[in-house]
């Protein structure tokens, strides 16, 4: 039987162009976009996506139990791949929109870019928005699987003004500099997240979506 991959649709993620880009890699794999929390605790793997503001996204995932199907899906070793905002949901709380507590899966903090500058002494641009390189952070077991085939250093696309810090250095899969360097890309166990946007990063992006349909969490 086929395995099911659940989008999570919320309203508030790039559902087709991460749909079309996931379909584009699988291999037999049915790609499901749903709102049903149900569906997304039943799939044998889930992407969270998102852009936004945070505030709106919790709220929403609060509203339709989404929240506890993505936590569901997180403790039971499920593949678990967030996307954007969806990353940074996956921490502990974020600065934006006066302060939210998220889903706690990381105990990272989300914080806006401040005035920072680039090593001209250029100010940069918020929000944090084009190609940047990509540095995959060694962990305990090494470089992490979904970098499989992607060179590091690697360009990504990325849309964003708020940014992952105080991420222990053990869950720190990616770093990306912006003026300061901030986590690009998170893991632990079965959950992998990143804050660039894959379903735009071609051809680099599609290597990582395709590792994450390939990807069996505990068997390197």
């Amino acid at each position: 039987m086929a395995e099911t991959v659940a989008v999570i649709d919320y309203g508030m993620g790039n559902l087709h162009s991460v749909a079309k880009a996931l379909e584009k890699v699988a291999s037999g794999q049915r790609i499901q976009v749903t709102s049903d929390p149900a569906a997304v605790v039943a799939a044998d793997r889930v992407v969270f996506p998102g852009v936004g503001a945070i505030r709106d996204c919790i709220a929403v995932l609060r509203e339709r139990g989404l929240d506890q199907a993505i936590l569901e899906v997180a403790a039971a070793g499920r593949p678990l791949l967030g996307i954007c905002v969806g990353m940074q949901a996956m921490m502990s709380h974020s600065e934006e929109n006066e302060g939210v507590d998220c889903l706690g899966i990381f105990p990272g903090v989300v914080r806006r870019f401040g005035d920072q500058s680039d090593e001209f002494g250029r100010r940069m641009k918020v929000p944090h928005m084009g190609w940047n390189q990509v540095h995959q952070t060694p962990q305990a077991e090494g470089v992490h699987p979904l970098w499989q085939g992607i060179p590091d250093y690697a360009r990504f696309y990325f849309v964003h003004s708020y940014h992952v810090a105080d991420l222990p250095e053990a869950q720190v899969a990616g770093s990306c500099d912006y003026g300061v360097r901030f986590a690009a890309a998170a893991a632990r166990g079965n959950i992998f997240a990143v804050q660039c946007h894959p379903e735009k990063s071609s051809p680099a992006g599609l290597v990582l979506l395709d590792n994450f349909l390939r990807w069996q969490p505990g068997q390197g």
